[in-house]
């Protein structure tokens, strides 16, 4: 699959050094296009890839061409035929009148508007300071779509107040409310005790952590956890804590001061353990580019001994 690839690059390349100068500037304007499509989107792309942006490009462009080319003749074809009539209108000897063109023959079956030279048939004879008004029809195309809303309504009335055969909005949303919670009653529920959990370095519930977090908590603390909007998660540095307790609270509960929201109603217990688990594997890692240090210093050993002295001021 790979020489396939390769032999195909190579005859692309050599097809495009073969093009004239319209061509290349046609290649070279596809392949800006399906870059910049691929750079907007963020990802690498392939050469298969690439080849086929590079195709669609061009086809689009010839495509363009294509179009242009055609409004183009047929202006042309328009003015000569308009020069044959003129040219026709003084051998006879007659006066030459422009016939309308096919869109001002389709906006006047669309309007049906009264010329100008005509409006003297259908001026009304009030006048409001010095305004005159025209007798006008609607457009054909306005009493259309106001019939169709008409049909539509009785459409509307038939099929969802007499006959029933849809739900109204708010059966629909009774009806999702209760397969909302028939789902959240077969849901199974596991209890944690935060008090007692201890880390351990599970790469199953690490993996499943690092997905929630993703989801949920890289708009303000960024994919790696550097912090952005939130403060940085892989110093040593903690605002409420930095222990395994402490970060499932904090996830708990929320920090509504900060602009933190509870996520206890949106996670369940053990997504909120494995959220947790996964900070604890990135805490001390200082990735680069993180936000400065907010907080307290954080460390096991340092808190043990802020627990010994906390003791032993206890006992003297």
């Amino acid at each position: 699959m790979k020489e396939q690839t390769t032999k195909l690059s190579i005859k692309m390349k050599r097809s495009i050094l073969n093009l004239p100068a319209f061509g290349k500037r046609a290649f070279l304007m596809a392949a800006l296009l399906s870059s910049t499509s691929a750079l907007a989107q963020g990802q690498s792309i392939s050469e298969t890839e690439f080849l086929v942006y590079v195709v669609a490009g061009m086809v689009l462009i010839t495509l363009l061409a294509v179009i242009a080319t055609a409004v183009y003749v047929f202006r042309v074809v328009n003015l000569l035929t308009e020069q044959a009539a003129r040219e026709r209108a003084e051998r006879l000897g007659v006066e030459y009148v422009k016939e309308p063109s096919i869109w001002q023959r389709i906006s006047q079956k669309l309007t049906r508007a009264t010329p100008i030279e005509k409006e003297e048939a259908i001026l009304l004879d009030h006048s409001y300071d010095g305004i005159r008004e025209l007798d006008n029809h609607l457009p054909p195309w306005w009493k259309w779509l106001f019939y169709g809303t008409i049909i539509w309504g009785a459409v509307y009335l038939i099929v969802y107040h007499v006959m029933g055969l849809l739900p109204l909005s708010e059966a629909e949303y009774l009806a999702e409310v209760e397969r909302v919670q028939a789902m959240r009653a077969t849901r199974e529920v596991v209890e944690i005790d935060e008090a007692s959990l201890v880390y351990t370095p599970d790469a199953e519930i690490i993996s499943r952590g690092q997905a929630i977090f993703t989801s949920n908590c890289a708009s303000c603390h960024r994919n790696d956890g550097g912090g952005g909007i939130g403060p940085n998660l892989t110093d040593d540095y903690w605002i409420h804590g930095g222990s395994l307790q402490n970060i499932f609270a904090t996830i708990k509960n929320g920090v509504p001061d900060k602009g933190m929201i509870s996520w206890a109603p949106i996670l369940k217990p053990e997504e909120i353990r494995d959220a947790s688990f996964y900070i604890m594997s990135i805490r001390g890692s200082n990735v680069a580019g993180g936000k400065e240090p907010q907080g307290e210093l954080y460390r096991e050993e340092l808190q043990a001994v802020k627990q010994d002295s906390v003791v032993a001021q206890i006992n003297n």
